[in-house]
């Protein structure tokens, strides 16, 4: 038999007060980003204070939020846009773009590097091994939420996602029913959600991890980032189902997240490129003010 992927949304609740499940990874997602950083920066791996890191976290999920939101918007759903622009603003009803999100942290960080003084590649390459792991446990998200799900396989390791198939006016408990008797073989899919979080979220973030931690060039990490990801995410989309409102864009096969991850490889390509003739960076530590004040 195989699973039947029907997890409650809800965590829990208190009063009326629904927690969801993506929005508590969006939370590990931001508490990850803000306690490895923090470690790495008092190892020197960006010249900065704890307040300057503070705002670059800030910065950062303000980016995020806003550029994944708007970049859903005119990538996925341009045609509920010009319909109704304040559909921007509903975020309660989901739809974050990673490429828009991506765009939105670059010019968060660019804001931030001009603020502070520091080359924009430099606070890049700080950041970029930070970007994993929010990655991982967002994608867990979506397999806890039963959404974009994968193409129909006959694999053992496939899974049945109700929200994939046309109920007919049949109750979960009554699809359960149906999969263990062995009728919902041909609604068996790729759980193309965890894919996706062990490339995108463990394998990317060992990779950057490991180069990060010794002196490297310039451009290098930001490279391997935009690489890797562009290559898992091309990779990942042909046994992913394509978005319902777009479909395929050509061939039969060309899906808009496709399309999107070309352009991001051939930059990391021309980074990596670049960091060939770059200076090696090497860990400055830059103290608390408070501290200092108090010797």
């Amino acid at each position: 038999m195989h699973y039947f992927v029907d997890f409650d949304p809800i965590a829990f609740s208190v009063g009326p007060l629904a927690v969801h499940w993506y929005g508590i990874m969006y939370l590990i997602a931001f508490g990850a980003f803000w306690m490895l950083g923090e470690r790495r920066r008092r190892q020197g791996r960006l010249p900065v204070g704890p307040t300057a890191f503070s705002d670059l976290a800030f910065y950062g999920m303000i980016g995020v939020i806003a550029g994944g939101r708007l970049g859903y918007m005119l990538f996925y759903g341009t045609a509920d846009l010009i319909a109704n622009p304040l559909s921007l603003f509903r975020i309660w009803e989901g739809g974050m773009s990673f490429h828009g999100g991506l765009i939105g942290v670059f010019v968060a960080m660019w804001l931030w590097s001009r603020k502070n003084g520091l080359h924009f590649f430099d606070v890049m390459d700080f950041v970029a091994p930070l970007v994993p792991i929010g990655l991982g446990v967002g994608r867990f998200g979506n397999f806890i939420g039963g959404e974009l799900w994968g193409r129909h396989t006959d694999v053992a390791w496939g899974m049945i996602f109700p929200r994939a198939i046309n109920t007919a006016g049949h109750t979960i408990e009554q699809l359960k029913a149906m999969a263990v008797a062995g009728q919902l073989e041909n609604e068996v899919r790729h759980p193309s959600q965890l894919y996706q979080m062990f490339l995108e979220g463990f394998v990317l973030f060992g990779v950057l991890y490991v180069v990060s931690m010794k002196p490297r060039p310039r451009y290098l990490v930001s490279g391997l980032f935009a690489v890797l990801y562009g290559m898992f995410r091309f990779l990942v989309e042909f046994v992913r189902e394509p978005d319902a409102q777009l479909g395929y864009l050509a061939w039969g096969w060309l899906t808009m997240g496709q399309l999107l991850s070309l352009p991001l490889i051939v930059l990391g390509l021309v980074w990596i490129a670049m960091s060939r003739r770059s200076p090696t960076l090497q860990p400055r530590v830059v103290e608390d003010p408070a501290r200092q004040e108090g010797r």
